[in-house]
């Protein structure tokens, strides 16, 4: 016959081949395998695709992790009559923005769009930089740094995470942290940029600089990251209500709510409660950069320990030892305490932030992981939204930081023990890795 066809056997039967003689013009079976089983964990194109990642999540996430900064020198200098609640805003806007396109980027990568979404997202956080340096009232700065800057960070960084998967099986949690440095790396260089820059050469000149640094390493970004895997035509839109069956997924999805309900509120407000307890701003903007420097601490420890021990097993720990430390820090009143504080938070905060997809990409198949690590961070957007300003209406209200981080330390909790429920509803019982 010219066409015959084709066999498909499990692992178990190509096995059994060994001891079988095919028979004159017979085709050996095709066996099928993980898509995942060929990945090199390792080598220079493997590692290149996570410095690429690392480059684009200190572009997007890392920025956007230094407001911090921003918010102090906001309230105190370029926008004096708006609430600490109103420029909170701003700076909630960011880290909502970048989780919520993961619902649109999750599928772009499924479907291999996502090269041109980047570069285009590329060029407008940079031009969003230069642009920011020229804004003046609340609205312009609401506009340009909160929703275009969070915007195109979301779209760089939504397309970075699942790439990882490819590359990477055994080691994909030290993968992983490798490429979420670049978030600690970023959060670090820009406070820190910031604090030696304006005193110098103004706010304007500033992010001009800042415009130019996400040029560079956009520019590197986007020419480093590569997909191994085909595209995989996904049926469905943007939601696969059938994932929302599985009560693991779900239930994870809540604590990702509650998680940046009240994570990010000790990382937006230390600047300004140093300030508030006799600590001067020359100083109070380096816990910023204290903060995101130690979470690379948090993010290479927890990727090795999630390698060993599993990524929620890792991860509820530091989210519980993330809660505490929020309740502690409102009473930090010295630089050695707040220095304390800051190193420990942040490197809690950084194993969280680095393991929280690892979980989803375990709860379905890979040819929708895209799409289901992208509602995961959608659900987490909304607590990004809504953590800083409803932190800053309680100071508002209590003109004190004791009830914002009962508050946020609270929540935080809350969310670990909706951690351990999907943990325990994945394995059935208390013991074991996921």
């Amino acid at each position: 016959m010219d066409c015959e066809p084709c066999t498909t056997v499990d692992a178990r039967s190509e096995k059994d081949l060994t001891t079988r003689t095919l028979a004159p013009n017979e085709e050996p079976p095709t066996v099928l395998t993980d898509p995942l089983s060929g990945a090199p964990d390792g080598g220079l194109k493997a590692w290149t695709v996570v410095l690429g990642i690392s480059l684009k999540i200190f572009s997007s996430f890392g920025y956007v992790n230094a407001w911090g900064v921003f918010q102090a020198y906001y309230q105190d200098h370029l926008l004096q009559d708006a609430s600490p609640s109103d420029v909170a805003w701003i700076g909630s806007l960011q880290y909502a923005l970048v989780f919520l396109p993961g619902l649109v980027t999750g599928r772009l990568v499924d479907l291999d769009y996502f090269k041109g979404p980047c570069f285009v997202a590329s060029c407008t956080i940079v031009a969003c930089a230069f642009i920011t340096a020229q804004c003046e009232k609340y609205w312009q700065f609401l506009l340009i740094q909160g929703i275009m800057t969070g915007l195109s960070s979301g779209v760089i960084f939504g397309t970075s995470l699942g790439i990882v998967s490819h590359w990477f099986t055994k080691r994909r949690g030290f993968a992983m942290a490798v490429a979420a440095l670049g978030s600690s790396i970023g959060g670090t260089v820009f406070p820190v940029a910031a604090q030696n820059l304006l005193p110098v050469i103004g706010f304007k000149w500033t992010m001009r600089v800042f415009g130019l640094v996400l040029a560079a390493t956009l520019g590197v970004a986007n020419l480093a990251v590569d997909r191994r895997l085909p595209p995989v035509k996904v049926t469905g839109g943007l939601f696969n209500w059938a994932a929302f069956r599985n009560p693991v997924y779900t239930t994870y999805c809540i604590s990702g709510l509650f998680t940046f309900l009240g994570l990010y509120t000790a990382l937006t407000y230390m600047s300004v409660s140093a300030e508030s307890v006799g600590v001067s701003s020359d100083f109070s903007f380096y816990l910023v950069a204290i903060v995101n420097a130690s979470s690379a601490i948090g993010r290479l420890s927890a990727g090795l320990l999630a390698d060993r021990y599993g990524p929620t097993n890792t991860m509820i720990p530091f989210t519980v030892a993330a809660g505490v430390m929020t309740f502690i820090w409102p009473f930090a009143s010295s630089k050695p305490e707040l220095i304390v504080v800051a190193v420990t938070y942040g490197i809690t905060c950084g194993a969280y932030v680095s393991l929280l997809s690892l979980p989803v990409i375990a709860m379905g198949e890979l040819s929708d992981v895209g799409r289901r690590v992208g509602m995961f961070l959608t659900f987490s957007a909304i607590g990004a939204l809504g953590g800083p300003p409803a932190s800053g209406a309680i100071y508002g209200a209590t003109q004190g930081f004791k009830a914002v981080g009962f508050y946020a330390g609270g929540i935080v909790l809350l969310s670990a023990m909706l951690q351990a429920v999907a943990r325990y509803l994945h394995l059935g019982q208390v013991l074991g890795k996921f």
